[in-house]
């Protein structure tokens, strides 16, 4: 369980714990008799994971700022299955990953240097900066740059400081990849102390350079060229063969970042030559709007290498498999540069406006007020064009279901066919991909037109005839949108900690980005899967030992965990486990999204690691959860008696009935994708496979 206490799952009062710890642990009910068996027999215990996602408050709230970073790592395990694509989109996503670091220095040091450092200590002379950096006024410009520049500094080992943070694993651990983040990391914290590097040594040269800012340029240069290259070459981070080459080179990277970071500082403080006159930093705009563009153009060169590998690889018809990795991505690239831009803004308004902004920055608001725009017009068109479809094919559900409609529940019908249409919605993900590709094009564009050093306003006049200051004040609105959203991310991280309800509908996406491990981005959040996956499986095969059998029973992404763990189980213990998933998103999402990882070849797999001991529920009001391999709806062929698949999948009929029972006031409710351990055919269900697992002990 994630969200919901052991009390509520166990349906006992008093329960307690006997295995694990106060983040993940083994729950049982009190025994009020000798024993703490149910009425069938059973020996009931509870798993609850939840506080393993994301920790304390704090910590939840912290990594809500790092959400791009979570999501470039998520998009990297959304690969094609293709073979021949799939390492170029590892490359791709982290090279995404690397520009979103640099990206987040970047923002930090807009604020740092052009802000503070340059504008308002400068010619600006910023009122709300005065009292605060007052300390300041007699130092030199490159004095006051290197001081400040320790901000965007400590900004880095703070990031370094929160990836080097990793679950406590439990046994072995379910991903071979925790070696690779710390080559990860060695190479991001180089790459993002050159960039910033490069910004002082941009500045400096402005005004002419001399043999010591042109060697420190060189060397920053192939030090970024060389962070590239490494995260860039496909199997350099991660082959077996060159992998300890590459913690050698990303280790001298980082030290020699380290010692370039002390010269470059002691360099800019110290040359005495007087430096140019301009209104921002000099170079600083041209560096962000190079790391925009260098975004944008990853983006679409993923999104391409994606829709290729879907149209050649994937038949007419077929679900749209693969293209999650495109879509994320984008998703990540906006919310970075959203957050990064909007920084920016801030800072320069609580400075009272007389710094003003760099150029390439009001083109990143302007591009994600554009994207949220464009995301809301598809969203909306691709549901009124889906609208007839799924209504149409819900009627035909509940016909079937309910055949004859009994007086008095035609509105209750209604509002059941609804439901089963919300839910279909789920089927119509895959038009995502559309929606990406419009987002792509205009973040593309946006970078390309602040690479020409136009104005936003001024290029809106001149084009599309607006109103001067019309595009100002988009800017402000894009700001206040993303200040909104922010804020939303916020309260989402805190309530889903603290309340279980919200956590069932919000936190399962914190749950799903906390899942895999950090594959492209080190600053993402780590693992919880590195030790709930061995955690349970260690625990099911001492139940195996101690018990006749053991039933595993998992609800939404426990499901997912579970299936894990049955695939790491040892061949004597498989032998004595049954499988009951409900409310699964194994087949309608995860294998739509992870079809490297989680296909249905890796499904079969699990069947038959529990001898095809597996049973799954689902419901057609569910928009989460789904069959595994077959429907079986009213009306479907009978499925195949060679094809053990054909016995895992039961539908539940949601509701019940349209009537309420007698004594009852109001009609079985609709279910959707709550949990059902106290329905009768969960634990019809758990009895049965229970019974299969003690026949095949008397044989």
């Amino acid at each position: 369980m994630s969200g919901a206490g052991p009390e509520r799952l166990l349906d006992r009062a008093q329960v307690r714990q006997v295995a694990g710890d106060r983040s993940g642990g083994f729950h049982r009910p009190t025994p009020q008799q000798p024993d703490d068996t149910d009425s069938d027999g059973i020996t009931l215990e509870a798993y609850r994971w939840g506080d393993l996602p994301s920790g304390t408050v704090a910590r939840t709230l912290s990594l809500v700022f790092l959400l791009p970073f979570m999501l470039s790592n998520l998009a990297v395990w959304m690969r094609p299955a293709g073979r021949r694509t799939g390492p170029g989109v590892t490359v791709l996503c982290r090279l995404l990953a690397l520009d979103l670091t640099l990206v987040y220095v970047l923002s930090i040091a807009g604020v740092a240097l052009d802000l503070l450092a340059w504008r308002c200590l400068g010619a600006a002379h910023c009122p709300a900066a005065r009292g605060v950096l007052a300390g300041l006024d007699g130092w030199s410009t490159g004095q006051r740059l290197a001081v400040l520049a320790l901000l965007p500094v400590a900004a880095v080992g703070f990031l370094r400081l929160l990836g080097t943070r990793r679950r406590r694993p439990v046994g072995n651990p379910l991903w071979a990849v925790e070696p690779m983040v710390g080559r990860l990391r060695a190479t991001h914290v180089a790459a993002a102390l050159t960039v910033l590097d490069l910004v002082l040594l941009g500045a400096r040269s402005a005004g002419g350079r001399t043999t010591a800012t042109t060697m420190l340029l060189a060397l920053a240069g192939a030090v970024l060229l060389a962070c590239v290259a490494l995260v860039g070459v496909p199997g350099l981070l991660d082959g077996a063969a060159t992998a300890r080459a590459a913690g050698r080179t990303a280790a001298t990277l980082r030290a020699v970042a380290y010692g370039l970071s002390v010269a470059t500082l002691a360099t800019v403080a110290l040359d005495p030559r007087g430096w140019p006159s301009s209104v921002g930093l000099p170079g600083f705009e041209r560096i962000v709007g190079w790391a925009s563009l260098a975004q944008m153009s990853l983006l679409v060169a993923l999104g391409g290498l994606v829709l290729w590998d879907h149209r050649r690889a994937v038949p007419r018809g077929a679900p749209r498999h693969g293209l999650g990795a495109a879509v994320i991505a984008a998703i990540a690239v906006g919310l970075a540069g959203a957050f990064s831009a909007a920084l920016v803004y801030w800072a320069g308004n609580l400075l009272g406006g007389a710094a003003g902004q760099p150029r390439a920055y009001n083109w990143t608001i302007l591009a994600f007020m554009l994207h949220v725009a464009t995301a809301a017009v598809l969203c909306g068109a691709m549901t009124l064009l889906s609208r007839g479809r799924r209504r149409r094919a819900a009627s035909a559900i509940t016909a079937r279901d309910f055949p004859t409609a009994p007086p008095g529940a035609s509105e209750y019908l209604r509002r059941v066919t609804r439901m089963v249409a919300r839910a279909r919605f789920t089927e119509w993900l895959g038009l995502l991909a559309a929606t990406y590709a419009a987002l792509a094009v205009i973040g593309l564009t946006t970078s390309v037109l602040g690479q020409f050093r136009l104005e936003p306003d001024r290029l809106g006049r001149q084009l599309l005839g607006l109103p001067a200051g019309f595009v100002w004040v988009g800017l402000a609105v894009g700001s206040s949108l993303v200040a909104a959203l922010l804020l939303v991310l916020l309260l989402s991280g805190l309530f889903a900690y603290r309340t279980s309800w919200f956590r069932r509908y919000v936190g399962v996406l914190w749950d799903l980005g906390t899942f895999w491990p950090r594959a492209a981005h080190p600053f993402a959040p780590a693992s919880y899967a590195d030790r709930a996956v061995p955690e349970l499986a260690d625990r099911i095969t001492q139940l195996a030992q101690r018990h006749a059998g053991v039933v595993l029973c998992g609800h939404s992404h426990g499901s997912a965990l579970l299936a894990l763990a049955v695939l790491r189980l040892p061949t004597q213990v498989r032998q004595r486990v049954a499988l009951l998933t409900y409310g699964s998103p194994l087949d309608r999402l995860y294998a739509r999204l992870f079809p490297a990882y989680l296909s249905e070849e890796v499904l079969r797999q699990v069947g038959e690691r529990v001898g095809w001991r597996w049973l799954n529920l689902w419901r057609d009001t569910d928009p989460v959860g789904g069959w595994i391999f077959a429907a079986h709806r009213p009306g479907d062929p009978p499925p195949d008696a060679a094809d053990p698949t054909g016995r895992v999948d039961r539908r539940l009929r949601d509701p019940r009935n349209l009537l309420a029972r007698s004594g009852e006031r109001w009609p079985p409710p609709l279910r959707g994708h709550q949990p059902g351990e106290s329905d009768p055919e969960f634990r019809a269900a758990v009895r049965e496979l229970a019974g299969r697992l003690r026949d095949q002990g008397r044989a």
